[in-house]
């Protein structure tokens, strides 16, 4: 676990209710900027302090790594930035009362790091910080002014809305495209909620849920195996980059929770409370039969960048 610093004096309301960081890659004159490369050293269960208007606002815990995305809706705020950026998905717990961290410099200065701190000596903010990483100390010294400690934000599951934030600066990024028609375009949209041509080229290949049995075309979800924000536009409409599952099972699939081998070996991770999984009746199902060679292509990604790794059922 890794602990930051992210001044969001101009995007503050955006990315804190929309439950990500974005910044661009690079700087303006097209260089490469060290608090922007911090980005892509995010990775999930993070924690993350929000300084706004010389305020910790909010804290966040990363719900993911950084992720290549397009510049988000920020309205008139950043038209100098490259639409090139790194988005990572955080879950933000608002203040009950923030901090000012200069009313209390002294403890924190013997923290503060020698080189791209977010802060000067005197508790001032040091100009062109986005993103900084923090000592542990320094973080609770400030959680602490809070009322809050790190042990409250270890080991936090990635939340849905935070992963509905990420799939939502994807398809802005996808809607603002000129190089694919509209019909296309709307496709594409569709199958991120598993509608339109892809769900039709799923259950050319799946005719059931894998886990439940259930058939019915009604109550089951088209899920992509491979997410569809990592997803090329073949990717996101090819019916071998999906399985139609009961939602239950989907929302397990889609957090990383169960996958598959390509034998159709079932896998649990470690995170997956055994009683919810003797509950929905699955202790008996070691085995659901084996996937075609274009599905375990996408099923290697999923078990590799997806699935929490456990044991096998």
């Amino acid at each position: 676990m890794r602990y930051w610093w992210v001044n969001q004096n101009q995007t503050y309301k955006h990315e804190v209710q929309g439950g990500f960081l974005w910044s661009p890659k690079r700087n303006k004159a097209g260089r490469r900027n060290p608090f922007y490369d911090n980005m892509a050293q995010v990775e999930a269960g993070d924690l993350i302090l929000s300084f706004c208007d010389t305020m910790i606002k909010a804290v966040g815990v990363a719900q993911g790594p950084a992720e290549s995305a397009g510049k988000p809706n920020f309205g008139s705020i950043g038209d100098q930035w490259s639409d090139d950026g790194w988005f990572v998905p955080v879950e933000f717990q608002l203040a009950e009362t923030p901090v000012k961290p200069k009313d209390f410099i002294a403890e924190l200065a013997a923290h503060l790091e020698p080189k791209y701190a977010p802060l000067q000596a005197n508790g001032n903010g040091n100009q062109g910080v986005y993103l900084a990483e923090i000592s542990e100390p320094f973080a609770a010294i400030i959680l602490d002014k809070l009322g809050l400690s790190i042990a409250a934000f270890v080991n936090g599951e990635p939340s849905d809305d935070a992963v509905q934030a990420g799939d939502e600066v994807a398809q802005q990024a996808l809607q603002g495209r000129t190089d694919i028609g509209p019909t296309q375009k709307e496709q594409l949209i569709l199958s991120r909620r598993g509608q339109g041509i892809f769900r039709s080229n799923v259950r050319l290949n799946e005719t059931a849920c894998r886990l439940t049995g259930v058939s019915d075309p009604q109550f089951l979800i088209a899920s992509h195996i491979k997410p569809w924000r990592h997803c090329s536009d073949l990717e996101k409409l090819d019916g071998c980059n999906g399985l139609l599952l009961s939602p239950h099972v989907d929302k397990l699939f889609d957090r990383g929770l169960i996958s598959f081998m390509d034998d159709g070996t079932v896998l649990k991770s470690i995170r997956l409370p055994s009683d919810v999984w003797a509950a929905w009746g699955f202790d008996a199902i070691v085995n659901v039969g084996g996937f075609s060679a274009e599905q375990a292509a996408y099923l290697a990604y999923h078990r590799t960048d997806v699935f929490k790794q456990g044991d096998g059922a």
